[in-house]
């Protein structure tokens, strides 16, 4: 367990943020908002000033998304592939951004690009997390037809984090779109089975399978919310939690 930091003691010794590419564009159609990353990248650095190792792993909808690309008319696989690169960029963008704060980052990507990043090796990943590095984990997992939340899930998995932090533009999981329906509840815990029975869009079900699969927790979180990510790593519980039981905290 890390040293206890300002204001509390961390729960989670090791975490992996899933950071869509959406959140990095804020008001823009679409691309890359400074301001945005810069922001996300203090959120960052606010955790990993407790002493908890940090990881992420970055999507790039804000750029191009393959299933997207595939329906304006590109193959599946070229369109994957492009949403891949995309991840890169969006990582780079916040490496730069972590490293102005004066945290030392890594960014390491499933397709392999040495003048760019390093490839993902789980032993030097691990290594830089415990010499006090963030590691970005960037083009997914390197397969077409995979999301970026398969991605995180994996690289969870295969670093051994305590818990998955889903960063999104909303406070969690709704009984229903609060943006369409104004009597839609935030849904504070659920099961995995839950999330599967009722295709409820919190991850996609190949990540969700693994999570329960391996009893990984998932936080679903608004990163937009000013201290969040900090408030959910002292413990507290916003947002909403995905987990075996229910009822017990994790």
């Amino acid at each position: 367990m890390p040293a206890a930091g300002p204001g509390g003691t961390p729960q989670y010794h090791r975490i992996l943020v899933k950071l869509s590419g959406e959140v990095l564009m804020g008001d823009q159609p679409f691309g890359i908002a400074p301001a945005v990353v810069e922001r996300i990248a203090r959120e960052i650095v606010a955790v990993h000033e407790l002493g908890v190792q940090v990881a992420g792993v970055v999507g790039g909808g804000n750029i191009i998304r393959g299933v997207s690309a595939h329906e304006q008319g590109i193959d599946r696989i070229t369109g994957d592939s492009m949403g891949m690169l995309a991840t890169v960029i969006n990582a780079l963008a916040l490496m730069s951004a972590i490293e102005k704060l004066g945290v030392s980052t890594r960014v390491q990507t499933a397709i392999e690009m040495h003048q760019v990043a390093e490839p993902f090796i789980r032993r030097r990943a691990l290594r830089h997390m415990e010499k006090g590095r963030v590691v970005l984990f960037a083009a997914g997992t390197g397969s077409p037809f995979f999301t970026t939340d398969s991605a995180a899930a994996l690289r969870a998995n295969e670093i051994g984090a305590d818990i998955l932090i889903k960063a999104t533009k909303v406070d969690g999981v709704y009984t229903a779109d609060p943006v369409k329906d104004p009597d839609a509840v935030l849904v504070p815990r659920l099961t995995y089975a839950e999330v599967l029975q009722q295709e409820l869009r919190v991850m996609d079900a190949a990540a969700i399978s693994l999570c329960m699969e391996t009893g990984l927790p998932v936080r679903i979180l608004n990163i937009h919310r000013p201290g969040i990510l900090r408030r959910a790593v002292l413990g507290e519980d916003v947002g909403s939690l995905v987990a075996p039981e229910t009822k017990e905290d994790v």
